[in-house]
């Protein structure tokens, strides 16, 4: 996936009611900040400028997060009944959600639960990050809970690297980085979760690829391709396969 432009959003799902776009990664959803023209509003902005709703702030209601840094599915609703209908769904917990991510080292384990509660940090100059339970200053922290699939182990750019399967089981702010990292295993490129060491990767390695909304009215169900193939990056080199993407993706359907 090339890097974002204002005219090459990539769309998985349109319908009457909601559009689901493949993100790219290192592009704000929205923004209130003047110099910052490229955003995911922006794109939709241009490519369907008869869909701007003007009844709302941003043109476009999103009906869920992903971080600047991560790319993948998303979904949009286009009017306000429809984005009813998906806040009910996130609320009701019957959304589910899987990420593709490269995580640095081995993880041992072919499958696992990753159990800590998530807070805020308020250590000073910590202020925009997230942590678990337990570390020093950690303020409010909250169950959460995440689970892990190996894919394949493997390298990246030469050195160990894991491919995962990640499924958020409840909504905290950058709840899988915090996650991969208190497991000593944190996401390929994820500069604020590997203590400002992890800069060298063009992006950060976590992919929103799987996406499933029961609207009631429409089933969403979308696959955002999966940019972690060696056809796509080159310093990705995968060496043995632990669980296939799509027989797992079937498990969670």
């Amino acid at each position: 996936m090339e890097p974002g432009t204002i005219d090459n959003l990539s769309i998985l799902y349109q319908s009457s009611d909601f559009i689901v776009v493949n993100k790219h990664w290192d592009i704000r959803i929205d923004s209130k900040m003047w110099y910052e023209t490229l955003t995911l509003q922006s794109q939709l902005k241009h490519r369907f400028p008869e869909l701007a709703d003007p009844d709302t702030y941003y043109g476009f209601r999103f009906c869920h997060q992903l971080d600047f840094s991560t790319s993948g599915a998303l979904c949009v609703a286009l009017n306000k009944a429809a984005a009813g209908r998906a806040y009910k769904c996130f609320k009701d917990r019957l959304v589910t959600k899987a990420y593709l991510a490269l995580v640095r080292g081995h993880v041992s384990q072919s499958r696992m639960t990753i159990r800590y509660a998530i807070g805020k940090n308020t250590t000073e100059g910590m202020t925009h990050m997230m942590c678990i339970d337990g570390t020093e200053g950690c303020e409010n922290p909250k169950p959460c809970q995440s689970e892990l699939i190996v894919l394949e182990h493997g390298s990246y750019s030469g050195d160990p690297v894991t491919k995962v399967l990640l499924q958020p089981l409840t909504g905290r702010t950058h709840q899988l980085r915090v996650h991969c990292s208190a497991i000593g295993h944190p996401v390929v490129g994820d500069f604020t979760y590997s203590h400002k060491k992890d800069s060298s990767p063009y992006r950060m390695m976590l992919h929103a690829y799987y996406l499933r909304i029961p609207t009631g009215k429409e089933l969403i169900e979308v696959c955002a391709p999966d940019p972690f193939v060696t056809t796509m990056d080159s310093n990705w080199v995968p060496h043995h396969v632990v669980h296939r993407l799509d027989e797992t993706i079937q498990e969670l359907k």
